[in-house]
């Protein structure tokens, strides 16, 4: 193991732990198993002491790696079998004042398969641009675009086919850092 410096340690730590740990449920849809991801994550940190150009690469790092580590987690088979009995807690940090929009929208989120859930955490959640998504995924811009459409009318479908909201669609809208929904004015109703 590379000589570590602890304040450095500490200070990535406090930089990066709501986007490890936000990425890797989102991934894992299972809070244990991102926990474990989040622990993986900065463990890899410590034992690699990679240098970083800037404060992007640093994050992008932390990204592609908090991914590598989930899909690590994911192909373990006693992982895929296991029951999960846990709820993601209504006072998790990164979704405090959500209330019940947001619950139902995080629902509709987590039902999607991990190719448009992931693309859409990296979009609205951590404001990446389509070209950062295609290159931290490696995958082109147009099949990220692809996937964001894609899983935007996923969330819409699950949200609709909850009945929760039949009157109003919901969409998602990139806005300040938050994953904001926005209920459209019952313009059908009126035309």
């Amino acid at each position: 193991m590379k000589c570590i410096d602890e304040k450095r340690v500490v200070e990535c730590y406090h930089k990066q732990k709501d986007t490890v740990f936000k990425l890797a449920y989102s991934y894992c849809k299972n809070r244990s198993q991102a926990e474990d991801a989040f622990q993986e994550v900065f463990y890899k940190f410590m034992v690699h002491n990679p240098k970083f150009k800037s404060a992007e690469h640093e994050k992008a790092w932390f990204i592609r790696t908090t991914i590598n580590v989930c899909k690590d987690f994911l192909r373990i088979k006693w992982n895929r079998d296991i029951v999960r009995l846990e709820d993601w807690d209504r006072g998790e940090e990164a979704f405090q004042n959500g209330g019940d929009v947001f619950d139902e929208l995080r629902e509709a989120i987590l039902e999607l398969p991990e190719k448009y859930r992931v693309p859409i955490h990296l979009y609205y959640y951590e404001e990446y641009s389509v070209h950062e998504i295609a290159h931290l995924l490696r995958r082109t811009e147009s099949a990220v675009s692809t996937q964001l459409q894609r899983g935007r009318e996923k969330i819409k479908q699950n949200m609709e086919r909850s009945g929760k909201h039949e009157a109003e669609s919901r969409y998602l809208r990139r806005s300040y850092g938050k994953c904001e929904v926005i209920g459209r004015q019952r313009n059908e109703a009126a035309r």
